[in-house]
């Protein structure tokens, strides 16, 4: 509706001013939205930046803590553990992986001893402990899937052991969220959670990650089990038959190239829905700012509350604590 050339609506009113635009921004972020991945080396006072994850770095435990400490001052509750099994410890049938004194197991508790009321989550994959570099068992060239949910589920039931709060199978094999649920439920572990990767993509964007802790495939791809790009409806499937198989959460990985999926999934599951900020989304924002063609800090902040938007409760991400900082300033 007009009165004489002008509109009596103006969406601008709105936007006249910061203060404004906050009042009714339809989404916001805060600290405690955020899963910080954290990764894992053995040895002591070590601290390596990843290469192609600038300002990034793997740490030994004893620095681990320090940097935990500076994640809980900005806020951040949450961190996902991931760890590099030295070459010599890794075989086929995901030994270390259980092992109670693995460096897994080792980094758990002394994030729990230290800071007790932080959420620490942990990954369940064969990938960092294959010696084929897989997220399950290898025979013949093929990815067990049935022979590896029953690694899986008691690596799950090590992780809860050491004090994990939150399990989170990143590994794709059918029916693992259902065998991690009884075996954790058996060993008496009812109250811990499971975070689902349940929408996994086959996805290129996974590249720094596996240099951080050295674990690409040995052949192969991940095809077999990972999800292909091209597919949405089976998204919500797999996100549906973990919900129905004990997930507590569910997760679409990776994320910038798959909003929609992240706003499907949403719509179609009653549990929260978290999303993969993954490295080679980080790698490649940092590389641009570093070229002076975006402004790192805006950019960050527009993909993270694009996760929002599309329907995510939480987002893993490698500019948790970066991303806090500013939220913390304003």
């Amino acid at each position: 509706m007009t009165h004489g050339q002008f509109p009596y609506i103006r969406g601008r009113r709105l936007r006249a001013n910061a203060a404004l635009r906050d009042m009714v921004a339809e989404h916001h972020l805060k600290p405690t939205d955020f899963i910080a991945p954290v990764f894992v080396m053995e040895g002591e006072n070590k601290k390596e930046e990843i290469a192609s994850m600038p300002d990034y770095y793997r740490y030994t435990i004893d620095l681990l803590v320090d940097e935990i400490r500076e994640l809980q001052d900005e806020g951040i509750r949450s961190v996902l553990v991931f760890v590099k099994v030295p070459e010599q410890k890794k075989d086929n049938e995901g030994t270390e992986a259980i092992n109670p004194e693995g460096l897994m197991q080792r980094s758990v508790r002394a994030i729990k001893d230290e800071f007790p009321n932080m959420l620490v989550m942990t990954d369940v994959a064969l990938d960092p402990y294959s010696s084929y570099g897989h997220d399950g068992i290898v025979r013949d060239d093929e990815i067990l899937n049935d022979e590896s949910v029953e690694i899986l589920s008691e690596m799950a039931v090590s992780h809860a052991r050491a004090g994990a709060d939150i399990i989170a199978p990143s590994d794709m094999m059918d029916g693992r969220i259902g065998a991690m649920r009884t075996a954790l439920d058996e060993a008496d572990f009812k109250n811990i959670g499971l975070m689902a990767y349940s929408a996994k993509y086959a996805s290129s964007y996974y590249g720094p990650f596996r240099d951080a802790l050295d674990s690409a495939p040995g052949f192969g791809d991940k095809k077999t089990y990972q999800m292909d790009p091209a597919n949405a409806r089976e998204a919500i499937k797999e996100a549906q038959l973990d919900e129905q198989e004990g997930a507590d959460i569910v997760m679409v990985k990776p994320g910038l190239p798959y909003l929609d999926v992240v706003r499907a999934v949403k719509e179609n599951v009653s549990v929260p829905v978290s999303v993969y900020n993954v490295s080679g989304e980080y790698a490649m924002l940092k590389a641009a700012a570093a070229k002076g063609w975006l402004n790192e800090e805006e950019a960050m902040m527009e993909a993270l509350i694009g996760f929002k938007r599309a329907g995510a409760d939480l987002i893993a991400t490698y500019f948790a604590k970066a991303a806090a900082k500013v939220l913390n300033e304003n």
